[in-house]
């Protein structure tokens, strides 16, 4: 259990209390070793505190408030009069620097996104740099009441607090009011993490329901994986093989289902230890980078030092990419070590034709004759106890020639492993999972059990809009009407399109706060951006791209270096750009689908890559967490390859969707 904050007084009881006393309540809670910095900043803040709060007896004041979704906790937290106030200090510091105003920025949009106690109230963030001169900087108060952070040295931290009581007070808005101090701390914390914030929060112990946003959602995904968890303990009870599939909509928290198997069987021993697979090489490049930078930091404040290499090691152990793990047992004929393997988008493993082309082309393997399910699952037949495969089933995530969708694993299945039980979710007859393939005919010759709690079926990546990869669905079908009136409830989350690049990234640099991330995505097809400033085929590095700093011109904060589908799905943004090119355009009777071969557009015909070119979109559409703006370009008469109806038609159909344009 999380404690939610190390001292927790009202402000008249905190103020008749020696400093001493206050640090002691602090050391007692803190659980790492206390160091002579944080026991001096600890005691430069209390002094300050009770220096500055006299005028505000009534409200309640929070040291080392828990942010759990960022793994974080604030400083202080004072709640007066209705309002809170997040304070940050930066104890010996000079100046009010950007990283700090970000950094508290993010505690206050955390607790207004994510805090039930908070979603209707009045956050001030505020930045204490204890060597600054005096800021004069204004109020200013954002849409969703969340102020601009405000700065200072600690000498004014009164005047500032009361500049924002007597402002709420002239607007006389019924928001500002409410239960002060505990009542208001002991309301739910409801997050919605990133992938790479789950990974994070799994691997250090939490539990996937300290993670997920509501209750609703939370019961879903925790459901699901305890069903995967009675799966495997009934294989392994009755040595018997199974394979499970779990479906789920776009942002629903497959990945996040199979990480939480794989960080809870870390400590139990081979015979239930899971590895999580996935053949997304830039999820698992992120992952794991991710998760060693955050091992290595961890170990730094908990006072020991690891480096950065063992971490990288020591997360290796279970992310890995499939194509490692198929290779590996391509040398050997031994039972693989691991009892559950999590396959994380399975239905993009390949089909026969792709794997052997693949195996003799690259492998040198000319006996090869399988498709890469059937591979996986034999691989794993070679248990002579049991087994359990996870498959993670994304419909409508087929985004690159060969991936095969559910068919060639049940194909297999029906071939050459008809022993093995095959769980489901009942959601197989579904065309985004199905290509169109009547699946049930073929679970009735398997030994199959329909689980309806292998489907997820509420997406958590956007607590801003759960119906977005349902307006996106439409929008890919073409079907205006009923976009239209999904966007309808899209109020939340902010969405437009505009024909001029640099209005696109203004819009985002506005929206964007804090250290939320921003990014520029494209399809990987669309190589006539390139007049725009667009360059697809520059590529990224993935762990630059999604985990370096304001500071680095690698990270997509620069809004510089375009993502495609490929380096983004499974993965996520907070603001994105998405840029669209002819590739995929709107025609009188419906999509076109079109690829760019040497000077000109030829039409795509194979209804397997027009598949694979609208999932392209599909993905694009559905990353950013919280708004997005589409580049529509205006094209041009003099250039054969974009002349303006190439995109007129895509921008009408967007604005007939519901999509506001930003002039």
């Amino acid at each position: 259990m999380i404690v939610r904050a190390y001292y927790n007084k009202k402000v008249s009881e905190f103020l008749l209390e020696s400093p001493e006393q206050v640090l002691g309540a602090l050391a007692q809670n803190n659980t790492f070793p206390l160091t002579i910095e944080q026991r001096n900043a600890w005691l430069i803040q209390i002094t300050n505190l009770q220096k500055q709060l006299v005028r505000f007896p009534e409200g309640e004041i929070f040291f080392e408030f828990a942010i759990p979704r960022m793994g974080k906790r604030v400083d202080v937290i004072a709640v007066i009069d209705g309002l809170i106030f997040v304070i940050e200090y930066k104890v010996g510091s000079t100046e009010y620097d950007q990283h700090a105003k970000d950094q508290v920025t993010d505690y206050a949009l955390d607790l207004k996104n994510f805090h039930e106690g908070s979603h209707e109230r009045w956050l001030v963030p505020i930045v204490v740099a204890t060597k600054a001169v005096p800021s004069n900087t204004g109020l200013i108060w954002q849409a969703d009441r969340v102020a601009e952070p405000l700065c200072s040295n600690g000498d004014n931290l009164s005047d500032i607090i009361d500049l924002a009581l007597q402002d709420r007070k002239q607007g006389q808005s019924p928001a500002a009011n409410g239960s002060d101090g505990s009542d208001w701390a002991r309301t739910g914390y409801k997050p919605t993490p990133t992938i790479v914030e789950a990974a994070q929060a799994l691997y250090e112990g939490h539990n996937v329901e300290d993670i997920s946003r509501s209750g609703a959602d939370a019961k879903n995904l925790s459901i699901t994986s305890e069903c995967i968890f009675e799966i495997i303990a009934h294989s392994r009870q009755n040595r018997r093989k199974s394979i499970c599939f779990v479906t789920g909509v776009p942002g629903a928290g497959k990945t996040l289902a199979g990480l939480n198997i794989s960080t809870r069987t870390l400590n139990v021993g081979n015979d239930e230890h899971a590895v999580f697979l996935s053949g997304n090489g830039p999820l698992v490049l992120v992952l794991r980078e991710a998760l060693a930078r955050d091992e290595v930091n961890r170990s730094k404040a908990a006072g020991t030092k690891i480096k950065k290499k063992a971490a990288l090691q020591s997360v290796s152990a279970f992310i890995q990419n499939i194509h490692h793990f198929r290779d590996e047992y391509l040398r050997t004929s031994e039972p693989p070590v691991d009892h559950v393997v999590v396959f994380d988008e399975a239905q993009r493993a390949w089909n026969r034709q792709s794997a052997e082309k693949f195996m003799v082309q690259k492998r040198g393997e000319p006996s090869f004759e399988m498709s890469e399910p059937e591979f996986l699952i034999s691989v794993m037949d070679r248990r002579q106890d049991w087994a359990t495969i996870v498959c993670l089933i994304g419909g409508g995530q087929e985004i690159n020639t060969g991936e095969a969708g559910l068919v060639e694993w049940f194909d297999a299945l029906q071939r050459k492993f008809p022993h093995w039980d095959v769980y489901h979710s009942g959601q197989l007859s579904n065309p985004t999972y199905s290509w169109g393939e009547d699946l049930s005919a073929k679970l009735g010759e398997l030994n199959s059990v329909e689980r309806p709690d292998l489907h997820l079926s509420v997406s958590v990546r956007s607590f801003r809009a759960e119906q977005l990869s349902n307006f996106v669905g439409c929008v890919i079908d073409g079907d205006e009407l009923a976009a239209k009136q999904i966007f309808e409830h899209l109020a939340h989350y902010p969405l437009a399109v505009t024909r001029n690049y640099a209005t696109a990234r203004n819009w985002i640099r506005r929206h964007a706060r804090g250290s939320e991330r921003t990014g520029v995505v494209a399809s990987s097809g669309a190589l006539r951006l390139r007049p725009e400033g667009i360059h697809i085929k520059a590529g990224i590095d993935p762990a630059a791209w999604f985990l370096n700093g304001k500071d680095d011109v690698r990270s997509s904060y620069y809004l510089e270096e375009v993502a495609t589908e490929f380096d983004v799905q499974g993965l996520e943004l907070d603001w994105t750009i998405v840029c669209w090119d002819a590739n995929f355009r709107r025609l009188a009777d419906g999509w076109g689908y079109f690829d760019f071969v040497g000077t000109k557009w030829q039409n795509v015909s194979d209804r397997f890559r027009k598949v694979y070119l609208a999932n392209a979109y599909r993905v694009l559409l559905t990353r950013a967490r919280q708004g997005m703006i589409i580049f529509m370009p205006e094209g041009q008469e003099t250039d054969q390859t974009r002349p303006p109806h190439f995109y007129d038609q895509t921008f009408e159909f967007l604005k007939a969707c519901g999509v506001p344009v930003v002039e």
